[in-house]
Formats: structure tokens, C-alpha cells, sequence
């Protein structure tokens, strides 16, 4: 009797079926789009530390932080940036950059926040759902908090205004 080594039509096409439901599975487990949105909130938490630590610097030579109708400039044109980083489009999870005014025209992405009374802040709104989710009301914001002096997460319903020292509850 002699045997055939080869596969069949019908085993070949039932290997392809299982192979073609585990590309899905793990597309959908690894959600690129949300991939995507996490590496581009990497860079703002990166940028919001970057320009906070710049503010104090600002801070330090001028003995006052910037105004907020020119802040991104004042930081350029006293020298403690020498380019004011690009900005990170949104593009998932329908997330918006900040609606604060003052931004500056040339890249809207970060925002900063000043009060007469309370340190300013810098901040950017979160686009990927890993840091959204933290937040049971709000969203998520990256903040750079110079009356606490450190960066991180916070969530709010609006753009955050600034805090006294201590009284901000971060998630990261």
C-alpha cells in the first residue's frame, strides 16, 4: 500500500483558518492604535518634564516664571530652551489637546497655567487609554507642577489649574 506524504487540500486550509484567527486575536490584543497613542504620551510626559525643568531655570535667573500670553517665548528668549520642542499630534481615542489659552500659536500641544496666588503649571492632556482609564472622573493630564516641583499624572474634568503644594493627588 502506498501512502501519500503530502497534505491535503482540506488540512492546508484548516491550518490557514487557525493562523488567520490568531492574527486577529493578537491584533486585537495589541491594539496598535492604542500602541501608538502610549509612545506618543511618552514623549509628552517626556517634553511636559523637559519644559518644567526649563521654567525652573527660568525661575532661577529672573526670580519670576513666565507670562502666560508669551510664556514658550520667554523660555526661548531667556536662553533656557533653544528651541521650544515639536508638539505631538492627537490622533486616537477622539482626546483633544488642552483647551487652555495659553498655549503657544506655534504648537498648541502643551499648555501652561498660571494664578496670582499658586506656582504655575505646564501640562498635556493624555491620549492613550492606559492613562485615561486611571481616572474615574476626568481625564488624564501630564503636569509639571512647579509648587510641588515635580512632574505627573493628574486627572481633572477641565484643563487642571494650579494647586497649593502637597494638595494634588498624582496617579503616576
Amino acid at each position: 500500500m502506498k501512502r501519500n506524504l503530502g497534505f491535503t487540500l482540506i488540512e492546508l486550509l484548516i491550518v490557514i483558518a487557525i493562523l488567520g484567527v490568531m492574527a486577529v486575536v493578537m491584533l486585537v490584543v495589541i491594539n496598535p492604535v492604542e500602541r501608538l497613542a502610549q509612545s506618543r504620551d511618552a514623549g509628552r510626559i517626556s517634553t511636559i518634564t523637559q519644559l518644567g525643568h526649563a521654567g525652573a531655570a527660568y525661575y532661577t535667573d529672573k526670580a519670576s516664571y513666565p507670562t502666560e500670553a508669551n510664556w514658550a517665548q520667554e523660555l526661548i528668549d531667556a536662553g533656557t530652551l533653544k528651541s521650544f520642542p515639536a508638539g505631538v499630534a492627537y490622533t486616537a481615542n477622539d482626546v483633544v489637546h488642552c483647551a487652555s489659552q495659553e498655549q503657544p500659536v506655534f504648537n498648541p500641544t502643551f499648555c501652561y497655567e498660571t494664578d496670582a496666588l499658586l506656582d504655575p503649571i505646564m501640562f498635556a492632556r493624555a491620549e492613550a487609554d492606559i492613562h485615561n482609564l486611571k481616572c474615574t472622573v476626568g481625564g488624564a493630564y501630564f503636569v509639571y507642577s512647579f509648587e510641588d516641583g515635580r512632574a505627573g499624572t493628574v486627572c481633572s474634568v477641565d484643563d487642571p489649574d494650579p494647586w497649593a503644594a502637597g494638595t494634588q493627588t498624582y496617579v503616576e
